[in-house]
């Protein structure tokens, strides 16, 4: 069997981008999946909240940005003017033609280890390819999180806000929208704009918008007090933006904390006017407990935040759970389990750790995108951290193919049950 130099397992941003830096540098690549999958599948109408000029994939020479294909269909990239997010998914497809070798729509299902070093890949098909290194470039899907109490109602009456059909689909119906960030907001917002009554629910006791930014072309004082990055204007923006590496050498808890609370839920300033439609909003709120209400609806109980906070019930033909994603070892599919038990994390709460070229901790084994933001934080949850990752990472597979090849699988180290590897290969227990 060939090896391939480097398997790449997703081709959204991350997984495109590294491919373009690798083909760049002579390596033999191979791309599996879907070009910009959870993409196209978003609803119509959604809006990329992130600036035109920060939503670029990344290739070597730059040729390739969101203002070069924007060029080609006749449309003009403006800062502070939101684009739809069918015009990116098809910029992905458009990059994807001229940056990356030919991509194979197939899906993976199984990454193995091979006992004399690298890896078996397999399709869902039982095609079998050998490769020396693999990028797991998996996207937000494997890790969509839902709260406890409507899990058992996925999907027939529960569905995450990142798997939402068309909202016309809804017209008429209830519909109750969990979270209080941008996708709820604006999955809210197109829910009643398509005549579905659009219920928002939230544990935040106030929804929280973004500021309309500034001009890129401002006076030094106003540049110098919030400065423009890809993750929106100010300091703390700049250093998540500019300083991924830095921000890896935090403590692995502290990483963990910040990834959980930095740019927290908000919608974006375009948003505000459209969402004075929408009919019913309960902040203060969590959905503590879920049954069938007969009639195929189903029965909430919301609760406030602490002893004696009012309960209410609310029935809905359908509730959409936009609350966000936990980049978790255990779902990192395809990767087989003996793989997941041998990587380090990043603290308790079971996040991959990686090395400063994007590298796990078991030889071969690279990560890209989300999975990676508990580690090098915020900006690996947005496009604009696709460049940082994709030149480092590719930096790491050629060292990792001029290493000698290990002779043996590493095995995993005994820790009590429930443990957790940290950064250092400590065993740290959760609390």
């Amino acid at each position: 069997m060939h090896d391939d130099d480097l398997v790449i397992v997703g081709a959204g941003p991350y997984g495109l981008s590294v491919a373009a830096h690798a083909a760049a540098r002579g390596l033999d690549v191979r791309v599996f999946g879907r070009v910009m999958r959870s993409w196209h599948t978003m609803p119509p109408g959604m809006l990329l909240k992130s600036e035109p000029w920060a939503s670029d994939l990344s290739d070597p020479a730059g040729a390739h940005g969101l203002a070069a294909y924007a060029a080609t269909r006749r449309v003009r990239v403006e800062h502070g003017v939101p684009l739809p997010v069918g015009f990116f998914a098809a910029y992905g497809e458009w990059f994807a033609r001229r940056a990356v070798p030919d991509v194979d729509p197939r899906t993976v299902v199984a990454v193995r280890p091979r006992p004399h070093g690298g890896f078996t890949v397999t399709t869902e098909d039982g095609q079998e390819t050998g490769t020396h290194t693999v990028a797991l470039a998996l996207g937000g899907t494997p890790f969509l999180d839902v709260p406890a109490a409507l899990r058992p109602f996925v999907p027939h009456h529960v569905t995450h806000s990142s798997d939402l059909p068309d909202p016309a689909r809804f017209a008429g119906r209830d519909v109750t929208v969990v979270g209080a960030g941008q996708a709820a907001l604006e999955t809210a917002v197109l829910l009643t704009e398509a005549g579905a009554h659009a219920r928002v629910v939230a544990r935040s006791p106030r929804l929280v918008w973004n500021s309309v930014p500034p001009s890129l072309r401002r006076g030094a004082w106003e540049a110098a007090r919030a400065p423009h990055t890809g993750l929106g204007c100010g300091w703390r923006n700049l250093l998540y933006a500019r300083t991924p590496g830095a921000f890896r050498r935090l403590p692995g808890p502290t990483r963990e904390r910040l990834f959980a609370t930095a740019l927290g839920p908000a919608g974006a300033w375009w948003l505000r006017h459209r969402f004075e439609a929408v009919p019913d909003v309960r902040l203060g709120r969590s959905v503590v407990a879920a049954r069938p209400a007969g009639d195929g609806r189903l029965l909430l109980t919301l609760a406030g935040a602490g002893p004696g906070a009012p309960v209410t019930e609310v029935e809905t033909d359908h509730v959409v759970a936009a609350t966000g994603f936990a980049p978790r070892l255990d779902r990192l599919d395809p990767l087989c389990p003996q793989v997941r038990e041998e990587l380090r994390t990043v603290g308790p709460g079971g996040a991959p750790e990686v090395s400063g070229r994007f590298e796990a901790s078991y030889p071969g084994l690279f990560l890209a995108g989300l999975v990676t933001a508990p580690a090098y934080g915020p900006a690996m949850r947005f496009v604009y951290g696709a460049g940082y990752t994709a030149e480092r990472l590719v930096r790491g597979v050629e060292r990792r193919l001029r290493s000698p090849r290990p002779t043996a699988v590493p095995a995993a180290r005994p820790g009590p049950a429930g443990a957790s590897r940290d950064a250092g290969g400590t065993v740290a227990t959760p609390g």
